[in-house]
């Protein structure tokens, strides 16, 4: 493509474009890439026409397309922004500099070099979202000239692509460019696959003309006697959709090819639904097969009615009913969005659709596993969704596979933070429980529920994550900034010395380069920083050299019966803590307490885990546990109210050689919360009995307890 022909082919479906300003464009990155070339051979300029093609495609305005043909004179020349800037104006030069810092980053090959692409790419797109949409275009263009390229670099271009790139184009509802980039992922990742598709489409395509034209006459002649004007369409799936299709649902070839599938565009909305009910009146339609985008759209904006019928000859027919704007829209998505919205560019809080933006922006602040955020950037960005209702009829997209609690945490983190069950179309059902398109659901709370490390088991979205988290750092801090101060004013106390004033804490905080006194506290809590270190900078030298807290001492203590032994030392003076109730199966830790032995923690107990780095009071300790011994923990129950479920619970612990030692019950209405405190071997015979209580009719969720908060 030269020029010339650029012109009059953008010309033909865009007359709003400044023609004099990508002639300028095309000039300046002509001149920047003057001898250089593609792999293919050839000119460099080429793909700058292409991407800046590909946008205009789109509708796109002329500053994007004038981006878009600059692209990479930045990153591939001598060229500066500041004489882009100079050349246009600021907002072209931030676009080149958006798509230039995503372009340096791309390709890395480790989980944290990809992380902080795959960042900045969701920044640019907050600032910004024609970087994205340039982006986009130049990944395109790069998939469609991918043949020269040596096969490793294919594959894996090839497999960015179709893990990040399309469905990105498929979150902003730019459904051909997302197939095409699917299509040709397909080529390079599975070439034997891909050459067969195309082979048996290609044979078949009389036929599916056939087919198509035999259920579109029909249709045509009774939406026109009813006034209605129409367009009527084949639709051909992409290869990668059947390939897809095939793998997921283990469908032979002939199945999928099969289904004819029509597009029907008329006027208006009314019309829309006018058509679907004489589309039913012809043919029958196939149950469950109907869905209404167009009441509940996509979340990346698609609007539709999807019917599946038994058409001509018997063979089924998949009908898409929609009007020219949601047709737009379909297939260009956010770029008609943002075209047909004065050309407003940048979302802004009003804007629903880029709601999962904003969040993933939030979460992954939190995230600093790298190969966690990479898996829950595909789930909550690349994950087909699912809409559910709220007892008052507002409709929650959620990723397919989210969970009540997950619906919970979208309505808001306190919803969640208390949940204790919910009601899917009326029935009580658990925090677990997998929701489908369509539920109505109805969160159940409870005041004195708070959430517990065991949710992040159940939660499929980054959102309830991050909430869950955020709360459980939080308890930590404060659990923390209490033992901290514990801990202080008992040093203090055994060297005689009275407790610091605000003032004084203040310093002491300052002269060990913490900001605040909190600061220094919930850091000695954690461990961050020793006792000894802090004291250093009160006591007397001599005094801070003595060590008072060896496991030595406490072997000297009480003999109890077996229960845990530090290497080779049994009969120690220890406690359970009463925060987590350790069992035996389960790994363990301890802590030096004064006066009282090692307190035990379970391992993922945040208490333990606030714990973890004070070397001087962490102990490693096993279980040495007597063949009779029982340990105590408490079970939290939430049950239907119905007659005997309680003393049916009771029964099946006592059945299951588990002894109770107490109950608490409180009524919240429809539902009842149980406490049993109960006594079990280990963790095998704790989990039995659990899995026996959930099989009972009408138990909603089984959890443990958290205990008391731990001192030490």
């Amino acid at each position: 493509m030269n020029l010339a022909e650029f012109i009059i082919r953008i010309e033909s479906f865009n007359a709003n474009v400044d023609i004099p300003l990508l002639r300028k464009a095309y000039e300046f990155s002509d001149k920047a890439h003057r001898g250089q070339f593609r792999e293919s051979g050839d000119p460099y300029i080429e793909h700058c026409l292409n991407v800046a093609f590909i946008l205009a495609e789109q509708h796109l305005d002329s500053a994007t397309i004038t981006a878009g043909m600059i692209h990479d004179v930045v990153e591939e020349t001598e060229i500066t922004l500041e004489q882009i800037k100079d050349e246009f104006d600021q907002g072209i030069a931030l676009l080149v500099d958006g798509v230039t810092k995503i372009g340096e980053m791309e390709l890395k090959s480790t989980e944290e070099q990809q992380v902080e692409y795959y960042r900045k790419m969701l920044l640019s797109m907050a600032k910004d979202i024609r970087v994205i949409l340039i982006k986009l275009a130049d990944r395109l263009h790069n998939m469609r000239t991918l043949e020269p390229l040596e096969v490793k670099r294919q594959k894996k271009i090839s497999q960015e692509t179709l893990e990040i790139y399309a469905p990105l184009a498929h979150r902003f509802g730019m459904a051909k460019i997302k197939a095409e980039l699917e299509d040709l992922s397909l080529k390079y990742l599975d070439y034997q696959a891909f050459e067969m598709l195309e082979n048996l489409l290609s044979q078949r395509e009389i036929q599916r003309e056939k087919a198509i034209q035999k259920a579109a006459t029909p249709l045509k002649k009774e939406l026109t006697k009813a006034g209605i004007k129409v367009k009527i369409s084949g639709r051909t799936k992409h290869l990668y959709s059947i390939y897809r299709k095939m793998k997921l649902q283990q469908k032979p070839l002939e199945e999928i090819f099969d289904l004819v599938a029509l597009r029907v565009i008329v006027d208006t909305e009314i019309e829309c639904y006018q058509t679907l009910g004489i589309i039913h009146s012809l043919w029958a339609p196939i149950v469950n097969r109907f869905r209404d985008y167009i009441a509940t759209p996509k979340s990346n904006m698609y609007q539709s009615l999807h019917t599946t019928v038994i058409g001509p000859e018997g063979r089924p027919v998949e009908i898409q009913i929609r009007t020219q704007t949601m047709h737009r829209t379909a297939e260009h998505g956010i770029a008609a969005h943002w075209l047909y919205k004065e050309g407003k560019i940048k979302p802004d809080k009003e804007d629903k659709q880029m709601i999962w933006l904003r969040e993933v922006l939030e979460w992954q602040k939190d995230l600093r596993n790298p190969h966690e955020f990479l898996e829950y950037l595909k789930i909550d960005l690349f994950q087909e969704d699912i809409f559910v209702f709220t007892p008052g009829g507002e409709i929650k997209h959620l990723p397919r596979g989210s969970t009540t609690l997950d619906f919970a945490y979208a309505i808001h983190s306190e919803v969640g933070n208390r949940c204790v069950g919910a009601k899917v179309n009326g029935k009580l059902t658990p925090l677990s429980t997998v929701l489908r398109s369509g539920d109505e659901v109805q969160i159940l709370t409870s005041p004195q529920k708070t959430p517990s490390r065991d949710w992040l088991k159940v939660v499929r979205t980054s959102r309830a994550r991050s909430k869950i988290r955020h709360w459980l750092k939080q308890v930590e801090f404060e659990q923390s900034l209490k033992l901290g101060k514990e801990m202080l004013e008992r040093e203090l106390k055994k060297n005689h010395i009275k407790p610091l004033t605000e003032h004084q804490l203040s310093d002491l905080a300052m002269s060990l380069n913490f900001s605040d006194s909190e600061g220094l506290l919930s850091s000695l809590g954690q461990g961050d920083i020793s006792i000894r270190q802090v004291t250093s900078k009160i006591l007397p030298e001599d005094k801070t050299k003595k060590k008072d807290s060896k496991i030595e001492k406490i072997v000297e203590k009480s003999k109890r019966r077996g229960g845990i032994k530090v290497g080779k030392m049994k009969d120690l003076m220890f406690r359970f803590a009463g925060c987590c109730q350790p069992v035996p199966g389960e790994k363990i830790i301890g802590f030096v307490t004064r006066g009282r032995g090692i307190s035990v923690h379970r391992y993922d107990c945040l208490n333990a885990l606030s714990m973890l780095a004070n070397d001087e009071r962490r102990v490693e300790v096993e279980w040495d546990v007597e063949r009779d011994q029982s340990f105590p923990i408490k079970l939290e129950v939430l049950v239907e109210d119905r007659k005997n479920i309680l003393p049916e619970i009771t029964k099946v612990i006592a059945d299951s050689d588990t002894n109770i030692k107490g109950a608490e019950v409180k009524d919240e209405g429809n539902y009842t919360y149980g406490t049993f405190a109960i006594e079990v071997k280990n963790v095998r015979h704790l989990n039995r009995t659990v899995k026996k209580i959930k099989r009972i009719k009408g138990v909603i969720s089984v959890e443990r307890a958290k205990g008391a908060e731990s001192s030490e």
